[in-house]
């Protein structure tokens, strides 16, 4: 029953992804130009509903419930790091 369960755990079909994302290498300027205008920086979702000076609602960044948000942030760094280091 463990090996069953060690099984489905270490091939999910989110660790598939997960690792298939981990092994993107960046080559081309364009692929690392290309994947940080798509990956964005911050959270898109968090946000401040104020009126006036009063904050009313802070939404906290949902990025955080994605499954594949650490894969993503590591890809848009790796693309950075790039663009750093080949493209002066």
């Amino acid at each position: 029953m463990e090996t069953l369960i060690m099984y489905v755990l270490t091939h999910s079909p989110l660790q598939t992804i997960r690792h298939k994302l981990e092994s993107i290498e960046i080559h081309s300027y364009r692929m690392a130009q290309f994947l940080c205008k798509l990956i964005p920086a911050s959270c898109p979702f968090e946000r401040e509903i104020k009126l006036g000076d009063r904050t009313l609602v802070h939404i906290p960044p949902l990025c955080k419930l994605n499954p594949l948000y650490d894969q993503l942030v590591e890809l848009r760094f790796k693309s950075l790091v790039y663009l750093a280091d080949k493209c002066d």
